[in-house]
């Protein structure tokens, strides 16, 4: 029996008919050829009547649709700390971190995170899956792998970093999985981690691509990009300027955030503006992809400075407030502008900042999974209408993310449609 996998999803319906035409075109050629070998033996045998019966194909449904950041969730990939390691204090690493713990950088650089503070990460991840099955929501995760291992291109020479932020390197839009390119030397083979879960979804009918992997050479970054202080960081930013060059194309899929039919990016230190029409080319007519920008002194990632929740509802980082907010506006959206985080100063956050209290996943447009410590902002989603799930995962914060960054939606339920206009 032939079995296909339908793809949905707007006009790209129409690839399940191509797909279906082709492999019934080689299931019937193939008959061809055998019912007309010709050999002496077969000639010198009785003939026989042979009969194939080709059955229409199963139509079932794909198991990868998202077209938006608040349909009800599914299934998700949620991400591994297992053997993370802190990436070597190469240029790109240090325009994307903060002074304070380029002592840190420089310190661990290709080795183990702190142990102890490992362990409690991968625990807090443990304790989140549990509660997303407990929610209903399928969870799958990454291949485990050994990052320490040292590589070598003809380019450069680097250890690996983690698998821990799957919306960094896998950005779904609709029944397509497209694999980020990523700007990190570190981050270079991270994709490993995941190819055995992306060609099991392909292998049951969903869209698999992968962007042109950059050679991550010299002339990528700015090798003198010059940041001594937060006040560097600012004045470059507000001219424009960033350590990744336009050499060649690079983005993480975290600098994307989806809304239907619309997609809004922002160029930061991971994503340049080749990669970025490389996707609009890629998406285009089907999407829609809009260039955003924020008063930050170090862009990189957008979901802590503009995570959509909703149709028409967004939340907006107030200390990085959007250059474009009047065209939201404009379309009828709701800006909702998050409070302080209540993170203390003294907790590490390598990688990140204390933003990522608005850095939540939602589950459905009235359920959302919230850090269980941030009250403040428990009290606004309860405000909106939108039941807390509450989760602690101060430990896992320290890697580099939150709810949304530690996850990306493989299947939610609903449609493809527009809210931006």
């Amino acid at each position: 029996m032939l079995r296909v996998r339908c793809l949905r999803g707007g006009s790209r319906g129409a690839e399940a008919a191509h797909l279906i035409g082709a492999m019934l075109g080689r299931a019937v050629t193939g008959w061809v050829q055998r019912a007309f070998q010709s050999t002496s033996i077969a000639a010198a045998a009785q003939p026989r009547h042979v009969a194939e019966h080709v059955t229409e194909p199963e139509q079932q449904e794909c198991p990868v649709c998202s077209y938006n950041e608040w349909d009800p969730l599914e299934e998700v990939i949620v991400g591994r700390a297992e053997n993370a390691h802190v990436p070597a204090f190469t240029v790109e690493v240090k325009a994307n971190t903060y002074e304070k713990y380029w002592p840190f950088y420089q310190k661990y650089g290709g080795q183990s995170f702190p142990a102890d503070h490992l362990k409690k990460a991968v625990a807090e991840i443990e304790e989140m899956c549990n509660i997303l099955r407990h929610e209903g929501v399928n969870v799958r995760r990454p291949e485990p792998i050994d990052w320490s291992l040292v590589y070598k291109t003809p380019d450069f020479t680097s250890s690996g970093m983690y698998a821990a932020m799957p919306r960094d390197i896998l950005l779904v839009v609709g029944n397509e999985i497209i694999e980020a390119p990523m700007a990190w030397r570190a981050r270079f083979f991270e994709y490993r981690a995941y190819r055995p879960l992306i060609k099991e979804y392909f292998r049951n009918g969903a869209k698999w691509t992968t962007a042109p992997k950059p050679t991550m050479a010299d002339e990528l970054y700015d090798q003198d990009y010059p940041i001594r202080t937060v006040e560097d960081r600012h004045k470059l930013a507000a001219e424009g300027k960033f350590v990744t060059t336009e050499h060649e194309p690079c983005f993480d899929a975290a600098d994307f955030i989806r809304a239907g039919r619309d997609l809004f990016v922002q160029r930061s230190q991971v994503t340049n503006y080749m990669g970025i029409e490389w996707m609009r080319r890629h998406l285009a007519p089907d999407y829609k992809v809009h260039i955003i920008s924020f008063k930050d002194p170090n862009p990189m990632h957008i979901d802590a400075t503009f995570n959509i929740i909703g149709p028409g509802l967004v939340l907006s980082n107030p200390d990085r407030p959007c250059r474009q907010i009047d065209m939201f506006h404009k379309a009828g959206w709701t800006i909702v502008k998050p409070p302080t985080p209540l993170i203390p100063d003294d907790h590490p956050l390598w990688m990140s900042s204390k933003w990522l209290s608005m850095n939540v996943l939602m589950l459905g447009e009235k359920r959302v999974m919230v850090d269980a410590n941030e009250v403040t902002i428990q009290k606004m989603f309860e405000n909106l209408g939108i039941k807390t799930i509450k989760v602690n995962i101060r430990h896992a914060n320290s890697l580099g993310g939150g709810f949304h960054c530690w996850t990306t939606d493989v299947r939610r339920r609903g449609t493809l449609e527009s809210y931006f206009h």
